[in-house]
């Protein structure tokens, strides 16, 4: 027979444990350590002179162990007779105080009030397990029951999350504090560990309930416990801990994850996560010269990833250019400010040497990279919630470049930036800046009034919205003949506004409309962006299918140009812009239909998935006779431009063999618009139009 239960529900039943302890015989089970590894904890919360109950023994030798360094009020209880009788006979003699009773935990004997503490070592994690955990449920009301005031629950644990979640909220509704240590344990000591790490949860009882829940995680048995405020941000931190003992473990195998999920708790300010994060893990890295590569770099890079980027494949070329034998690349937490790389070091190395290449010595120095100098000043001043895109805030920033720049990051992807603006103080402030030069060049970031400062619409903060207003070349914009030419175009997708305002504000005689699903973002870009709709720049709230199907449906009204620039909010799918409906045969004849003879449409395209781009692009091509790609560089984006003329294909060719003499005419009419406190635009038209390419 299996020691095994066929179920997970056996482990809440009485038959099972019987046949457990009959064959296991007089071989201690230890679930998740034994006295040595847990002393440190439990002589913190449970005094030698309280009476303790020992909820779950087992044949544990956990009770007897504390017995003999002076414990004598013991009372241990199982539901297994078998267990029961084995214990009492095996410590008759030796240990003659030490008592065990067959008992049900969920239905005990005992007088209320009666024991300091309760010590339960993987018993909570055995009968959490039954549907709806009813079971655990009436057990932790007869330990709330036998526990006087100021009384401990101290609970050994994995913290499955069912489980904890349970226990936490049962107790935090009681109005007791709770805390949690993590016990990390040494890699590699022992091969049947658990890979995930031991807790023990710590339960007080108070007189009268707290008004506010007592949260708290330590690491250790000594760790500085930080306070939570809610139970879902305790859960959270123990799956972070969780998350990176399983790292650790790997990592001293030498089988180190591509990526991880969680933040984690132990270093706040720089977290492990997936491509949607700030922490990541590259492999140990093959190299050829592997017997004289250097064990191990560190490389520090901040939050600068911006539109549909893709971090992986950048991840992966600094991977197999390093000649290292093991890589890690961190992001900077964006909710904090470093000073400088001494600090960030001095946070990094306990957790970069956890993580180090076995046989590394310990003595060996770490290189640390960083992009840049700057490490980053960083300002939150704004934060909201959109029913369609979840959390958001609004972010000022310092750029290497020494410039400030404001963004736009929904939370759900919160190493995704959305919308990033250029940001220039206002004419008022720059007069008294001028006045007083010798205050201006000390004044910190955080001393300049957000009001002080306005967005520079001559900054495109994307690659792709620049090579979609070099584009505009190709219709000959800006060219001559065709000064006096108006330009009609239709945008799908707003993000901050910088893209349409650009237009707007440089692009001769344009009309500009913008279609946006969320109102949340438009109003989000009115107030933070700069963004200000007029007679040539309007904005229809809904949805881009829908304003297409209205625009055919109503006919007469022609466009120059059509773009979509709107991200997929299905991360199941290997596209990540636009959503898969934008690019259906269908829409994509309506689109077609649309446009004037001479008109372009624009496709921003990302897809990491390569046999998806084929079949995009077959559908591009079956209603686009001719389509220009133009890749953009360090990225998954590309930009296509769709032509539907039936001679096409000879234009285009005529105007890419032509395109200097376009470009440059689009760059002197960009030039010749600006405006206010609005620099030049520093797009290179001829340069972002130079690898252009025929599909």
């Amino acid at each position: 027979m299996s020691l095994l239960p066929r179920t997970a529900e056996e482990f809440s039943s009485a038959e099972y444990w019987e046949r457990f302890f009959k064959k296991r015989g007089e071989k201690a089970f230890e679930w998740y350590g034994d006295y040595n590894k847990l002393c440190g904890v439990l002589h913190k919360y449970i005094k030698v002179q309280d009476k303790v109950l020992v909820v779950g023994c087992g044949n544990s030798e956990l009770s007897e162990q504390m017995y003999d360094v002076g414990y004598k009020h013991l009372t241990n209880i199982d539901i297994s007779e078998t267990v029961v009788t084995h214990m009492n006979q095996r410590n008759a003699e030796r240990r003659p105080g030490l008592t065990f009773q067959q008992v049900d935990a969920t239905q005990t004997p005992f007088e209320d009030a009666s024991y300091q503490a309760a010590l339960d070592k993987g018993t909570l994690d055995a009968i959490a397990s039954e549907e709806k955990g009813a079971l655990a449920r009436n057990m932790l009301t007869e330990v709330g029951r036998v526990l006087c005031v100021g009384g401990r629950y101290v609970c050994v644990t994995l913290a499955q999350e069912s489980v904890i979640k349970l226990a936490v909220e049962q107790f935090v509704e009681l109005g007791w504090a709770v805390r949690l240590h993590c016990l990390q344990e040494e890699c590699g000591k022992e091969e049947d560990s658990f890979a995930l790490p031991v807790f023990v949860l710590v339960c007080t009882k108070f007189r009268q309930p707290m008004p506010m829940p007592i949260l708290e995680i330590c690491l250790g048995e000594d760790g500085v416990p930080t306070r939570h405020t809610q139970v879902s941000e305790l859960l959270s931190a123990v799956r972070e801990h969780q998350a990176y003992s399983v790292l650790r473990r790997s990592s001293a195998q030498a089988q180190m994850p591509a990526r991880i999920y969680r933040s984690l708790s132990a270093t706040p300010r720089l977290v492990f996560q997936d491509t949607l994060s700030q922490f990541k893990i590259v492999p140990q890295v093959p190299s050829c010269h592997d017997q004289t590569s250097l064990p191990f770099l560190l490389f520090l890079k901040a939050v600068r990833q911006l539109g549909f980027t893709a971090p992986v494949r950048a991840e992966r070329q600094l991977a197999a250019s390093a000649n290292f034998r093991r890589l890690l690349i961190v992001t900077m937490h964006r909710n904090q400010e470093y000073m400088d790389m001494q600090a960030v070091q001095s946070e990094l190395s306990p957790v970069v040497m956890d993580l180090a290449p076995p046989g590394m010595p310990a003595n060996q120095q770490v290189p640390f990279l960083s992009v840049g100098g700057d490490l980053g000043w960083r300002e939150e001043v704004s934060r909201g919630v959109s029913e369609l895109s979840g959390e958001y805030c609004i972010e000022n920033v310092k750029g290497e470049d020494g410039e400030l720049y404001r963004r736009l990051v929904f939370l759900s992807n919160a190493a995704l930036v959305q919308s990033e603006s250029r940001l220039v103080l206002s004419n008022n402030t720059s007069n008294h800046k001028k006045k007083n030069k010798k205050k201006a060049s000390s004044t910190a970031p955080s001393t300049i009034s957000p009001t002080s400062l306005s967005v520079d619409s001559g900054f495109l903060c994307c690659a792709h919205h620049e090579v979609m207003v070099a584009g505009l070349a190709m219709l000959g914009v800006g060219m001559p003949q065709m000064k006096d030419d108006s330009l009609s175009v239709l945008l799908v997708g707003l993000g901050g506004g910088g893209l349409p305002q650009f237009l707007r504000d440089f692009v001769p005689n344009v009309t500009v409309e913008v279609v946006e699903l969320d109102p949340v973002v438009l109003e989000v870009a009115k107030q933070w962006f700069g963004f200000r709709p007029d007679d040539r720049l309007t904005v229809t709230l809904g949805d881009g299918l829908e304003r297409i199907c209205a625009l055919k449906k109503e006919g007469g009204r022609l466009l120059d140009v059509i773009m979509f620039d709107v991200d997929n909010k299905d991360s199941t799918v290997g596209m990540s812009c636009p959503p898969a409906g934008f690019v259906e045969t269908s829409v994509l004849q309506k689109v077609s239909s649309l446009l004037t003879p001479r008109g372009v449409f624009m496709l921003n395209l990302v897809c990491r998935d390569s046999a998806l781009r084929k079949t995009v692009l077959e559908r591009v091509s079956g209603v686009f006779p001719t389509i220009l790609s133009r890749k953009i560089e360090g990225e998954v984006n590309e930009v296509l431009l769709c032509f539907c003329g039936e001679n096409e294909k000879s234009n285009a060719g005529r105007l890419l063999s032509s395109l200097n003499e376009a470009a440059k005419s689009l760059q002197s009419a960009l030039g010749s618009k600006r405006t206010g406190a609005n620099r030049s635009p520093h797009i290179d038209i001829a340069e972002l139009l130079k690898d252009l390419k025929v599909e």
